[in-house]
């Protein structure tokens, strides 16, 4: 497999823990993100890979496989996500053709995208650059493209978003937000009054036009209402346009 580099390819070598029991597509990963300047460090277990991610902060991304040996690939997201340190950490799930159940628990524990095996090593590189690409911190920016401060804050009623720091903070409250539920959000919320359809957003927030599971789009919606929203089943903000998307309110 030859370097592919890409418009998306990001400055800086960057670090991923792959979580994954099969040797040797670890080792074809390796190779090939290595030549893409994506360092990988393989686990095949779920146990030692939440050990090996609470061990070392540099890790800027995760691959987790849902079939692994001892805790599957959904209790290590779920554990994952439920340590302070690792709630922003994009998780990127390999999952097997047609478990549409475990990508749905999936997406609600707390996963940023997932991918079905088999798949191109293209689509994957480009999907994980989509959302390290999300995760990155203020100040990743290259020189030149500083935001101005007052820009960076949206107000909407109770609601404010500030896109610099990627905080959030609704009604004297401050929920955290996964990187794909932060980007979701501003997406929305820059387009506000403007319906959005999910392949709409779907194709925006993952940078590139993939096919997509349908209602994954949903699932990140009901996670992120029930953050923001006073009462998620009647949202001020976010509301749902029947047969075409969602909309963000403005007046909120």
């Amino acid at each position: 497999m030859g370097t592919d580099r890409t418009d998306g390819t990001m400055a800086g070598r960057l670090s991923v823990l792959l979580i994954d029991d099969d040797a040797r597509l670890g080792a074809l990963l390796a190779e090939y993100l290595g030549k893409n300047d994506i360092q990988v460090t393989v686990i095949g277990d779920g146990e030692k890979g939440i050990a090996a991610l609470s061990s070392d902060r540099s890790f800027d991304g995760v691959l987790l496989d849902l079939m692994l040996p001892g805790i599957d690939g959904l209790e290590v997201c779920r554990r994952i996500r439920a340590h302070a340190a690792h709630t922003h950490v994009p998780i990127l799930m390999l999952t097997a053709k047609g478990d549409d159940v475990d990508k749905i628990v999936g997406l609600e524990l707390g996963a940023d995208d997932y991918l079905t095996k088999p798949f191109n090593p293209r689509e994957l590189l480009a999907r994980l650059r989509a959302v390290l690409r999300r995760a990155q911190k203020p100040g990743a920016e290259a020189p030149g493209q500083a935001v101005p401060q007052r820009k960076s804050l949206l107000r909407y009623g109770e609601l404010t978003i500030d896109l610099d720091a990627r905080e959030v903070a609704v009604a004297g409250r401050r929920p955290v937000l996964t990187s794909f539920e932060f980007e979701l959000l501003r997406a929305l919320a820059k387009s506000a009054g403007r319906v959005l359809s999910r392949e709409h957003l779907m194709e925006a927030l993952k940078g590139e036009e993939f096919d997509s599971f349908d209602r994954s789009i949903d699932v990140h919606i009901s996670k992120l209402r029930a953050k923001i929203e006073i009462d998620p089943k009647d949202p001020r903000y976010i509301k749902t346009v029947r047969g075409v998307g969602y909309v963000f309110s403005k007046e909120g």
